[in-house]
């Protein structure tokens, strides 16, 4: 499937580029950002993916996330897609920020209403194929993820249900158990139609990072979460970096070779200033496993 360029910037002793192309999973058009290192056609790149989180784009982790140093250094390319299908034309996708457009939650619909939204596929299948086949130097055997929010929710969670696929897996102020708070139950409950009983329904665990990390059987997880103590969000109870441990004790009593890090950063927010700050510790984070 062919990209078309739509623009492009040199930052970092590369180039970010922005393509556009006809999406399979989602039967729409979507956008996506890729930077990539100078180089990369002579000796290819591994792969760090940014999800973004609630309200965000294709661009505002590219713009605001302060990666692009760390990753020119390293030479690792930077993947950025979009957070949802656009202009799907689903009744009410935009009356709510918490739902619909800017608010894909990295999963696959079941709903019929929300049939385009299949970000789940977006990210972990198609856009992998599509890179991978477009003469970028990227490779993606060597592939990362990290992200932010209702992004680091998807990272977490792609990440969880197939460690063997990532090297490593990082977050900025995740959703970390997205079947008991509001954010996550607000979408899981128009996007997925549950057929169990169960209270959450399987469905809604199926992608909640808190119950996917207790029961991985993966021989060993690299995981590394930030979470700043004044985020507004964390106070409303919509983070719950405490599950998030808590499943990792759990894991514990069976895997002790995890490189497993969740810290919370005093007096920092929710916002890109955040992120900026730590962004390039968790692209150090994961050079040491994409160049091992």
């Amino acid at each position: 499937m062919s990209l078309e360029k739509v623009s492009a910037n040199r930052v970092a002793n590369g180039v970010l580029t922005k393509y556009k192309f006809p999406s399979t999973s989602l039967g729409l058009d979507t956008n996506v950002n890729v930077y990539v290192p100078d180089g990369a056609d002579k000796s290819p790149v591994p792969v760090l993916f940014y999800l973004a989180g609630l309200t965000c784009t294709e661009d505002t982790g590219a713009q605001k996330g302060g990666l692009f140093n760390m990753a020119g250094k390293h030479r690792i390319a930077l993947v950025f897609p979009d957070t949802s299908p656009r202009g799907a034309g689903v009744e009410g996708e935009d009356d709510d920020w918490q739902l619909g457009t800017g608010a894909g939650f990295y999963i696959n619909a079941n709903n019929p209403k929300w049939k385009h939204y299949n970000m789940y596929d977006l990210v972990a299948k198609e856009l992998p194929d599509v890179l991978s086949k477009a003469g970028l130097g990227l490779d993606m055997s060597r592939l990362s993820i990290t992200g932010h929010s209702m992004g680091g929710h998807g990272a977490l969670s792609l990440y969880l249900k197939d460690p063997a696929r990532f090297k490593s897996c990082s977050a900025f102020a995740p959703i970390c158990n997205p079947s008991v708070v509001p954010w996550g139950q607000g979408a899981f409950s128009n996007y997925l139609v549950a057929k169990t009983k169960s209270s959450p329904p399987a469905e809604w665990l199926a992608h909640d990072a808190s119950h996917l990390l207790a029961a991985s059987q993966a021989e060993k997880l690299n995981i590394l979460v930030d979470v700043g103590t004044d985020d507004q969000f964390l106070k409303a109870g919509q983070l719950t970096p405490e599950a998030l441990e808590a499943a990792y004790e759990e894991r514990k009593k069976s895997r002790k070779s995890d490189d497993f890090t969740l810290r919370r950063q005093e007096g920092y927010d929710h916002s890109y200033y955040f992120i900026s700050t730590f962004s390039p510790e968790h692209v150090e984070f994961h050079a040491k496993y994409l160049n091992a």
